[in-house]
């Protein structure tokens, strides 16, 4: 029952947000320093480990090609197809749910303890709409972070292989171009929509609902991550059952 009763207080806090709407002066502003502040500072921690694991991938591929009849282009469509499908929409999105989850939760949960909430009702504010719609907003440019995660991890792949002598750079290419599906792509970016929801609101949750002290915002942080995280593995299921079967 307690479980339900979060369900039923997370589904009451979205009607919330798009309740009474703050002023757009002061939203603009909250919007752009969350834009800053979630996308624009994750580029680089997503950039890094994009690039490195598509190699890895790439290399993995590559040593367990040990049949000569094997040709040598299915490196390249191994890694497309892992980093398109797999790793840079769902992977990356458990990262996040560490980095920007633990923000969100983190900021919103120091708010709560040192009742700036509490004085922003006062004012007759909605802070379900103050402090979490904008971050709606600002998660809503995830799809471009995983657009880069996704050249970045075939990039790294194409680097590795390449200048690893696992095979040519055309032959690498070929195997990109290797009976491409445009759908696999729109699947990527529909399943990275819901998963920048999730990354909005359960951290904001778990934030925004928090109780105790200082101490307590820690524990909010890593129960927010570890439910964000089932929440995307969850729904990864769910959407690849519906899309690609």
């Amino acid at each position: 029952m307690k479980v339900l009763s979060k369900i039923g207080r997370y589904f009451l806090m979205l009607k919330s947000i798009f309740g009474k709407f703050t002023k757009w002066k002061i939203l603009k502003q909250l919007i752009l320093k969350d834009i800053d502040t979630l996308i624009i500072g994750s580029l680089g921690i997503v950039s890094f480990i994009s690039f490195f694991v598509g190699g890895v991938v790439a290399i993995q591929t590559a040593l367990n090609l040990e049949n000569p009849l094997l040709p040598k282009n299915l490196i390249g469509f191994a890694t497309r197809q892992s980093v398109i499908l797999e790793f840079a929409p769902t992977f990356i999105s458990i990262i996040m749910a560490g980095k920007v989850g633990s923000y969100i939760t983190s900021s919103i949960g120091t708010m709560r303890v040192t009742e700036q909430i509490d004085a922003l009702e006062v004012m007759g504010i909605n802070t379900y709409n103050y402090l979490i719609f904008p971050k709606i907003v600002a998660l809503s440019l995830y799809p471009l972070v995983i657009c880069i995660s996704m050249f970045l991890g075939v990039f790294g792949g194409y680097m590795a292989c390449v200048y690893g002598g696992f095979s040519s750079s055309s032959e690498f290419i070929e195997g990109i171009q290797l009976d491409f599906i445009s759908f696999h792509v729109t699947y990527a970016f529909i399943k990275t929509a819901f998963f920048s929801f999730i990354l909005a609101t359960i951290p904001s949750y778990h934030g925004y609902f928090m109780t105790g002290g200082a101490l307590e915002v820690g524990k909010a942080s890593t129960v927010s991550f570890v439910w964000t995280s089932v929440a995307i593995i969850l729904l990864n299921y769910l959407v690849t059952q519906m899309l690609l079967t």
